[in-house]
């Protein structure tokens, strides 16, 4: 035994309070070395003991406690204040002291956001936000345009805004169901000079002016005879969407130019401060594909000392095989795991044997696929069609990966339960936490034959509340209410998650524990609120529950002895405000790994609207051969795959500037 594991265990029974954990058994076999304490934390036997005004521990056999032992990065005992203090004084060899920094506080285990996409968010977020809910950005808040009038008021005022008259304007978050028809023309009369990029909420579509089709070079031959992609371009209008984006010169160009170092290192950092604010303590990004270029910059930013989080990462499951085939598909993941394994000592890591794989299209395009038809006539469309699914879940479920597959649509998920059970009856596993992920629209029988088979749940709770109001057009509004069944899965699994999958709802997690437990819509009404849970489910899916998806619920997610001592802490007890108010909860800070991390005043939630600091893109002229890369390295529609571009796209614009 190690001196490190030695003088862990001895800090562990300094208390009775202390469970029975040894440090060289108990522990999972699993646990990250690089969350565990180093020599220099325990070189001497300092414990730390914070007394709170309540600490909810996520544990059902403790569930709240007066005060938290520390040492270096581990809780060492949780308890009352006197007794923690006893047991500490009957170990002459052992410095205690007690930090009241968080006295007045309610202390939880540091939230975790079970899913995001940090290359979109630090992207989408550093442009002018204009979506259809509230940004609580660092210093400033975003306030929802909910219809054409409000929308278009503000794109003017924020053109308006730009000193530099050819500075582009770029701005994220437009929808058409709530901010009307948007075209080339429109743009043009609020300019006809500058530049103007309109990245649409799903980030699948864009919509350019004239001065910006001229700034990036596109003419009308770029998107013409590209078969479905010319399909879903209207450069008349200035519109390209899905393949029209993302298989034409246009995606390229437009990534070219809002992928930037100097804009991609501000959205970063602006995102990490962003998450703080919010009380998130660890993410992971499913299906993550980088450069090493954009690899460094996360190591300078996501892994910078003063980074209060963990960025965790799961090798992508469509792209890779894509890539290299079924063959090489298994050692090409490897490979990919390698570049930054667990055990490396950083905060960034991708974990190792799990997967994400994807059935059916988004909720926000209304691309799942669905039993009955869309009211509109319109089709849904796979991601990865069933055949090649079952292919590709066998061999990774054969060797022992867990799978985290993303579903939306009932259809999708009649599929994947297919796969699952064949899965089970073919090669039978035990604990192999299948995740199903979004599962937007659902039938109550799925629910039961998913949790039958051992899958357990990671959900975005934000559909039901962002969308149900405008997709009952396309889905109707019966399937448009009961999106996002939370209710129904608790009554079969306790093990339900929630994820924001920024940019696609915010990085917030009492916001999305407000979303599943009030249902309430924009309109003021509750959807589907058979489906609302309680207080409690929702926070634990955001703490205990999320960490038992990644496999890492020993480490995190809950404050007990021998855990990693990340909290999350409030102004007030979340189990006594008003729930309708739960999202409102002020968030005082962070403690990672044993630090206290307070949020700095300038970032904290700001009543009144502001645009964001002024960042210059770099224009560079994306020639054939870029593209060609950008789309060699990836394939087309998903945040995932649009991440991988923006990377590509730094990746090239940095040697650029060089």
């Amino acid at each position: 035994m190690s001196n490190t594991v030695k003088k862990i265990a001895y800090a562990l029974a300094l208390s009775g309070l202390c469970s029975a954990a040894q440090a060289d058994g108990s522990m999972n076999e699993s646990i990250n070395k690089a969350l565990q304490p180093t020599g220099s934390e325990t070189s001497s036997s300092v414990v730390v003991i914070y007394p709170a005004k309540k600490i909810i521990t996520m544990e059902k056999s403790q569930a709240t406690a007066e005060a938290v032992a520390v040492m270096g990065k581990r809780i060492v005992a949780v308890g009352s204040i006197e007794q923690l203090k006893k047991q500490a004084a009957r170990h002459p060899h052992t410095v205690y002291r007690i930090d009241n920094s968080l006295k007045d506080k309610v202390v939880m285990p540091g939230f975790i956001d079970q899913h995001l996409h940090p290359i979109l968010g630090g992207l989408t977020l550093a442009t002018e936000v204009i979506a259809t809910e509230d940004w609580n950005m660092p210093g400033k808040t975003y306030k929802a345009a909910n219809t054409p009038e409000e929308y278009q008021s503000r794109l003017k005022t924020a053109e308006k805004a730009l000193s530099d008259p050819n500075e582009p304007l770029i701005s994220w978050g437009y929808h058409k169901l709530w901010h009307g028809e948007l075209t080339r023309a429109k743009l043009d009369q609020i300019s006809s000079t500058r530049p103007i990029i309109i990245w649409q909420r799903s980030a699948h579509e864009v919509i350019l002016n004239t001065a910006a089709l001229k700034l990036l070079d596109i003419s009308a031959q770029d998107v013409m005879g590209k078969g479905s992609a010319s399909e879903m371009s209207n450069y008349a209008e200035g519109h390209f969407w899905e393949q029209g984006f993302m298989n034409t010169k246009v995606m390229p160009s437009v990534l070219g130019l809002i992928a930037s170092p100097e804009r991609l290192r501000f959205g970063l950092k602006q995102m990490v401060a962003y998450t703080h604010a919010n009380g998130i303590t660890a993410y992971n990004e499913p299906g993550a594909i980088v450069t090493p270029e954009m690899w460094k910059l996360y190591e300078e930013v996501l892994g910078a000392p003063d980074t209060p989080m963990y960025s965790t990462f799961l090798a992508d499951g469509r792209g890779i095989v894509d890539a290299v085939g079924l063959d090489r598909a298994l050692d090409a993941v490897e490979e990919t795991v390698a570049k930054a394994p667990e055990g490396s000592g950083s905060k960034l890591m991708f974990f190792p044997k799990q997967i994400k794989l994807f059935a059916d299209g988004a909720i926000i395009s209304q691309l799942m696929q669905m039993k009955e038809p869309y009211t509109d006539g319109h089709k849904g469309e796979w991601m990865i069609n069933p055949d090649e699914l079952e292919r590709r879940a066998k061999l990774f479920w054969d060797a022992g990966y867990q799978l985290h597959i993303h579903v939306n649509g009932d259809l999708g998920a009649e599929v994947l339960l297919a796969t699952l059970e064949k899965r089970i009856k073919e090669t039978p596993r035990q604990d192999h936490r299948f995740v199903v992920v979004h599962y937007a629209n659902t039938t109550e029988a799925q629910v039961g034959r998913f949790a039958k088979n051992g899958a357990i749940f990671s959900v975005n709770p934000y559909y039901p509340v962002g969308f149900a109001d405008k997709y009952a057009a396309g889905l109707g509004k019966k399937r448009a209410d009961v999106m996002v069944r939370n209710a129904s899965i608790l009554k079969h699994t306790q093990h339900l998650s929630f994820h924001s999958d920024l940019p696609m709802a915010p990085a917030d997690p009492l916001f999305l524990a407000w979303s599943g437990v009030n249902r309430i819509t924009p309109s003021g009404r509750v959807a589907g609120p058979e489906q609302r849970i309680g207080v409690d489910a929702a926070l634990r899916a955001i703490t205990i529950e999320a960490a038992y998806s990644w496999r890492k619920e020993d480490l995190i997610g809950s404050i007990k002895p021998g855990k990693i001592a990340n909290f999350t802490v409030l102004e007030q007890d979340p189990y006594k405000v008003d729930p309708k108010k739960l999202k409102d909860i002020p968030v005082w800070g962070t403690v990672f790994e044993g630090k206290l991390f307070p949020v700095p005043a300038e970032n904290k939630r700001k009543q009144a609207s502001a645009a964001p600091a002024a960042i210059a893109p770099m224009a560079l002229n994306v020639n054939a051969e870029d593209q060609r890369r950008i789309k060699a390295e990836t394939d087309n529609c998903q945040l995932g795959t649009l991440a991988s571009m923006a990377a590509t796209a730094y990746s090239l614009n940095l040697a650029k500037a060089k």
